[in-house]
C-alpha cells in the first residue's frame, strides 16, 4: 500500500521553512552546533598540525581498530577524496598506517601509530570540554534522550549499516 494522493485523500501539503522558521528547523540547529563545535576546536588543531577532516579520521581511528577506508570515511563524515588526502597526510607524518586487507588485496585498512594517538589524546581534552558545553544545565536523563533520538534519526537517514 503507497501512500500516493488520491480523491479522498488530498496530497500533504508541507510547511514551508518559513513556517518552521530557522530556530526550529533540525537541520539547521545540528550545521549551527557542529559547525561551532568545529570552529572551538580549529585553533588548537592547527597547532597540532590537524585539520577537520584529519581530527575526525584519528577520533575513528582511536576508538575503531583498523576500518577499511570506505568504512572510516563513513565514521569520519568526510568525502573519501577528501579523506584520502588527509590520510595521506597523516600517513606522512606518521600518525597512521596503512595495511591491505587481508580477505581483499584491492581494500586497505587503517591503523593509527603510538603518534597518533599521542596528537590525538593531546586535543581529546578540548573536545571533551567543547562536548561539556553543549550539554551544560541540560540534565542527564534530558541528554541520554536526545543522544537516543539522534541515534534513531541516524538509523532514519542512514546508507549504510555502520
Amino acid at each position: 500500500m503507497t501512500d500516493q494522493p488520491t480523491p479522498e485523500k488530498p496530497p500533504k501539503v508541507l510547511p514551508r521553512l518559513g513556517e518552521i522558521g530557522l530556530t526550529n528547523y533540525a537541520p539547521y540547529l545540528m550545521n549551527r552546533i557542529m559547525g561551532r563545535y568545529n570552529a572551538s576546536l580549529r585553533d588548537e588543531m592547527a597547532g597540532l598540525g590537524l585539520t577537520t577532516p584529519k581530527m575526525r579520521a584519528l577520533a575513528v581511528l582511536s576508538v575503531i581498530e583498523g576500518p577499511l577506508i570506505r568504512e572510516l570515511a563513513v565514521y569520519s563524515v568526510v568525502e573519501q577524496s577528501t579523506l584520502s588526502r588527509a590520510l595521506d597526510q597523516l600517513d606522512a607524518e606518521g600518525l597512521i598506517r596503512r595495511e591491505a586487507d587481508a580477505s581483499d588485496s584491492r581494500a586497505t585498512r587503517v591503523f593509527i601509530t603510538d603518534a597518533g594517538r599521542a596528537a590525538f589524546e593531546t586535543l581529546w581534552p578540548r573536545m571533551a570540554e567543547a562536548h561539556s558545553r553543549m550539554f551544560r544545565g541540560i540534565p542527564e536523563e534530558e541528554r541520554r534522550a536526545f543522544v537516543g533520538t539522534l541515534q534513531k534519526m541516524l538509523a532514519n537517514i542512514r546508507k549504510h549499516e555502520i
